[in-house]
């Protein structure tokens, strides 16, 4: 692992290679960035923990084993929930023209996992021409071809649709109808189905199904039951919210996170929830995010 000074800032933007990256590892109860913008795109692989990130309109969620691509010059804020393994990777646009030019969460097998990780151990200023820079090529090639998760919320920009995005942020439980919702925001139903319809691209009834999940995954990670996620999303009882969640993501809720949870390094002997985060033994140095988007590099902890 390599001994960096502490207080040293990780910026992308400085490092002089096209490809840079950096893992973190925090037992804690999360964090969060607040809305920033970098020049390079940028993969966001989650080991282990839930990230969130609102991008372009929408609401994103990266469970373990996802990552999320946010390509260059897109605002965008991240959240974490639980104890968290990430590795956020930089990449410069013109390396790799053909990945998406779109947000995307994707789906990492475990070679391209290992590839991620093992970049992110490379010295900052690796031979470009050498074995590393080898290993980077084989990574995009194997980013490109990652498969596509469902697992993203359009945002709607109208008011009323933000309110009523903020009503069920604070009350995932409320099944009220459409025309109930349209009475609420003052607009025929006719009118609100036309507008979600505009702005998200799906009907209501399946937005606010995508809004559940995300909703139910963020409280699954974090260690909640099935069936108490299934009563306070407002479903009568267990089995009808676990025969949704298995027709929208292919899985049962208790599978779905079981599988996405993968052996990782141990923490640290005595890293306890709340406590600083630590290093990653396998990925170099760890970081934490700060305001301008860049990271602070610390020896031996994360502040």
């Amino acid at each position: 692992m390599r001994e960096i000074n502490g207080g040293e800032v990780f910026d992308p933007e400085e490092v002089p290679r096209a490809v840079s990256a950096v893992g973190m590892d925090l037992v804690t109860e999360g964090f969060e960035q607040p809305p920033h913008t970098h020049r390079k795109a940028q993969l966001i692989l989650a080991a282990r923990g839930l990230i969130t990130c609102e991008v372009a309109k929408g609401l994103w969620m990266v469970p373990p084993q996802c990552a999320l691509w946010i390509p260059g010059g897109m605002e965008h804020s991240v959240r974490a929930v639980g104890e968290v393994e990430l590795y956020v990777l930089f990449v410069d646009p013109k390396i790799a023209p053909e990945l998406p030019t779109e947000c995307c969460t994707v789906s990492i097998s475990p070679l391209l996992r290992e590839l991620v990780i093992g970049v992110a151990n490379l010295p900052t200023l690796y031979d470009r021409d050498g074995p590393p820079g080898r290993l980077i090529h084989t990574m995009l090639d194997e980013l490109q071809v990652a498969p596509v998760e469902h697992l993203h919320l359009p945002m709607p920009t109208d008011t009323r649709l933000r309110k009523i995005a903020d009503a069920l942020d604070a009350d995932p439980s409320d099944r009220a109808t459409i025309g109930e919702w349209a009475q609420r925001v003052a607009m025929s139903e006719r009118t609100l189905f036309r507008l979600i319809l505009r702005e998200t691209g799906m009907s209501f009834g399946r937005w606010r199904q995508q809004f559940q999940i995300l909703v139910a995954l963020e409280r699954l990670a974090a260690g909640d039951a099935v069936q108490a996620v299934a009563f306070d999303l407002g479903y009568e009882s267990a089995s009808s919210f676990i025969t949704m969640f298995k027709k929208a993501l292919g899985q049962p809720p208790g599978r779905y996170i079981a599988s996405r949870h993968t052996p990782t390094a141990a923490a640290p002997t005595g890293a306890t929830k709340n406590s600083p985060a630590r290093h990653i033994p396998q990925a170099g140095p760890s970081i934490a995010i700060v305001p301008n988007g860049g990271a602070r590099i610390c020896e031996g902890r994360t502040e």
